[in-house]
């Protein structure tokens, strides 16, 4: 099987490119600072590598001027010539691939491409931290060549981990879905995979954004810009903090991007309680906090937080910003400390995070092919490794929503003719989303599909808006022809976007006309595959008996195509599972994008939002996803009670054991954990990659989710075979709920895991009790 139909020059072609566009483009790269053939800095304190780097960043700061610092503040960092110090730009993005949406990064000469994976909501749907850990050292690599070749920047501002919170969402694709655990499990094993795991050095930076409560665009006529997020103290400490404090404590990111919208009246980029107090002084945050671009412009001249712009620059850096992606620090700064509204020490701080990351980099220790990673060239981007992995990626993220009959695999022998049908059916810059560079090549549905059958071809509509019918009559024609109909239908960035909401969760125009037409005329199976980041109300295919089979591809990358083909043909047999609710298009009709409110209230008659708060009716439920095989779980070993042992310090009743929940602050975590042994059976006939998603339901109580993702895995069971597998759930983390003013307690009583349709029940229990007085 051919991974990319239409390829990049072979490396060997590359280096002789390479040779003959030194001097155009990915030309070796000078010494950012620190060059050892400088006798004027070489003896410099901030460049000798055997001192410590606090101390040295000390040393740089001391000798620079306020006019210096200030114009460090900005992502196009300038040089100071006179201390052999190179201009920056900061901004660059990795978010499935190294991307050029930055300015930090350009594609051209030696570089001509990128491996392009799939969009994040369908690597998400793989539930494999193992595989996002992988991409993310592929990406690093591919950076760490292109910032060899001169051409790339260090810091990428990757990978975006809010959460998924309203289904029309238009940058929903680029997050790990609706729930916090999975999506900061996704934000700690990615930002490894780009960051490495040698100590304090990093192999590139990686940014944890947008902080916070960040999830909507542009919708009704409101837009980030303006929205003030009003969200109560339980849901941003149950939710939407949830992933951005595992990327710090748990992936040690070396960055974090406040947002544009306010919270609850003050604009994020220019809150201390969100930037100072919890994620530096709370998480620990060892790196720089980082303005969405032109943030701080935004707070003033949209906002109108402030009435100067030296008090929006001085709020900005006093509530603990320490880059501006945008002109306006190194404009306002410097009069903000002349006019004593900000002190240079304050300057300092913020230029001291940021340069200890570049030192972190390497970038201030000279020649940088002497580095780590400084080997690195054309020859290790686009390798066929790092292919085979784009591909791999987009085969473990597939959802098999549906398959009646079962209509899926197709047959080799019986289905020798395919109708390829509809607007993404030969879609190539479709599949990899938004936030992405340039491919190394692209394999589309119709290539993939001919790899394995003769295809006949009909786009059907002219394109996802599909607004007539014109097209429709050949793609019926086609169906009654084929063995099979495969329709590829769906989204693009034209209808879900940045900037883009989308107004309802049907398909566009007159797609679900055309899925109906067809498959009624189809000679054979007729199998549905959707692309999209959000998800998409099909119960119209659901429900109709001859549409056999429904593909969730989300936006599958650069081997897109080949992936599906895979799929349709059993070559892989699919593991996804849907990493968001699939709502129907009712639950839209009468719910404000602007309502941040997470739980239900039945006396507004507000339906509370994803898996974990909503109660009513689904098209696909999260954690959806099917087999070409049956899976059958069996709890082998699991406790029946767990002590959770009091730390002692605390004797007052109500605070610590409050309605039965005890405050996780007052209990001893560290190791606590409930162990699971579950044997997974594969009772079919085919080999499977299971993935097994643990649940739990709290003791009933106001404040509990409904359910709540606690832990998943992967596992790859033969057919007709067992395999073992072993679960921790940390009890602090995981078991835990947050009560209404923002506070997280382990309830106490019989919390119920739930594996597959397996029951456990666990009862938990306060260890010294006996110390507790009331």
């Amino acid at each position: 099987m051919a991974i990319a139909s239409t390829t990049l020059p072979s490396p060997p072609q590359i280096i002789i490119l390479f040779l003959l566009l030194l001097g155009a483009f990915g030309e070796a790269r000078d010494p950012f600072a620190c060059d050892a053939k400088d006798a004027t800095t070489a003896s410099l304190p901030f460049c000798k590598v055997s001192i410590p780097i606090s101390a040295r960043v000390k040393d740089l700061i001391g000798r620079l001027t306020l006019q210096e610092k200030v114009r460090l503040l900005v992502n196009n960092a300038a040089a100071v010539p006179r201390l052999g110090i190179k201009g920056y730009e900061w901004w660059s993005e990795a978010l499935h691939g190294v991307s050029n949406v930055g300015p930090g990064t350009k594609f051209g000469g030696a570089f001509p491409g990128a491996t392009s994976f799939p969009q994040v909501i369908t690597t998400a749907a793989s539930f494999n931290a193992t595989l996002w850990e992988a991409i993310g050292r592929v990406v690093s690599d591919e950076a760490r060549a292109m910032y060899n070749g001169g051409v790339a920047g260090l810091t990428y501002w990757s990978p975006n981990v809010n959460i998924f919170r309203d289904p029309r969402w238009g940058r929903g694709q680029e997050t790990p879905g609706e729930d916090p655990v999975l999506a900061g499990t996704y934000a700690a094993s990615y930002v490894k995979g780009l960051q490495g795991t040698n100590g304090d050095r990093l192999k590139v930076a990686a940014c944890c954004k947008h902080f916070t409560a960040y999830d909507l665009d542009n919708w009704n006529g409101v837009d980030r810009f303006h929205f003030n997020a009003k969200v109560s103290k339980q849901d941003i400490e149950d939710t939407f903090d949830v992933p951005f404090k595992m990327c710090v404590m748990d992936g040690n990111v070396a960055s974090v991007m406040c947002s544009y919208n306010q919270v609850n009246g003050v604009p994020t980029c220019a809150d201390p309680n969100l930037l100072r107090n919890t994620i530096r002084g709370q998480w620990k945050l060892n790196g720089y906090i980082v303005s969405d671009c032109d943030s701080v412009g935004v707070f003033y001249n949209t906002q109108h937080y402030t009435s100067t712009p030296e008090e929006a620059a001085a709020d900005a850096i006093k509530a603990g910003l320490d880059l501006d992606c945008g002109p306006f620090l190194a404009q306002h700064s410097e009069d903000a400390v002349k006019r004593g509204l900000l002190n240079e020490a304050d300057v300092n701080s913020a230029l001291g995070n940021t340069l200890t990351v570049q030192m972190r980099l390497g970038m201030f220790d000279g020649e940088p092919s002497a580095q780590p990673f400084g080997n690195l060239g054309p020859k290790d981007v686009c390798t066929p490794a790092h292919q085979e992995l784009a591909l791999e990626a987009a085969r473990q993220g597939i959802v098999l929503l549906k398959n009646r009959g079962p209509a899926l695999p197709l047959s080799h022998l019986r289905h020798r003719t395919i109708a390829v049908i509809g607007p993404n059916s030969n879609a190539t810059v479709t599949m990899i989303g938004n936030y992405a560079g340039v491919a190394c090549g692209y394999t589309s549905p119709l290539q993939g599909i001919g790899n394995y059958a003769k295809t006949i071809h009909q786009m059907g509509c002219a394109d996802v808006a599909c607004a007539d019918d014109k097209l429709f009559s050949g793609a019926i024609d086609a169906a009654r022809q084929a063995d099979a109909t495969v329709l590829v239908m769906g989204l693009d960035q034209s209808i879900e976007a940045e900037f883009r909401d989308r107004t309802g969760l049907l398909l566009p125009g007159r797609q679900q006309d055309l899925v109906s037409r067809v498959a009624l005329a189809s000679k054979g199976p007729t199998i549905l595959v959707l692309m999209s980041g959000g998800p998409i109300d099909v119960s119209f295919a659901k429900n109709d008996p001859r549409i056999g089979a429904i593909l969730w591809a989300g936006y599958p990358g650069q081997a897109g195509g080949a992936a599906i083909a895979d799929v349709l043909y059993g070559t892989t047999n699919p593991e996804g599972k849907l990493p968001m609710t699939w709502y129907p298009q009712g639950y839209v009709s009468n719910l404000p994008m602007t309502d941040m409110a997470m739980r239900s209230s039945p006396n507004k008659n507000f339906p509370g939002r994803t898996y974990r708060f909503y109660k009513g009716p689904v098209v696909y439920p999260f954690g959806h996803g099917l087999s070409y095989t049956n899976f059958v779980h069996t709890i082998a070993s699991a406790p029946k009670a767990v002590a959770v042992p009091l730390d002692g310090r605390h004797h007052s009743g109500n605070t610590t054991v409050s309605g039965k929940a005890i405050k996780v602050n007052h209990a001893k975590c560290n190791k606590l954990s409930v162990g699971l042994q579950v044997d997974v059976k594969n009772t079919g006939s085919k080999d499977g990659t299971h993935t097994m998603l643990v649940f739990s339901t709290p003791p009933a109580g106001h404040w509990a989710p409904r359910k709540q993702l606690v832990a998943f895995a992967k596992v790859h069971v033969p057919a007709r075979s067992q395999q073992r597998v072993g679960i921790n759930i940390h009890v602090c983390k995981f078991l835990s709920v947050v009560d209404r003013s923002g506070v997280r307690r382990i309830p106490i009583g019989v919390h119920n895991l739930h594996i597959g349709n397996v029951k456990h029940s666990v009862s938990l229990q306060a260890a010294t009790l006996g110390v507790i007085k009331s």
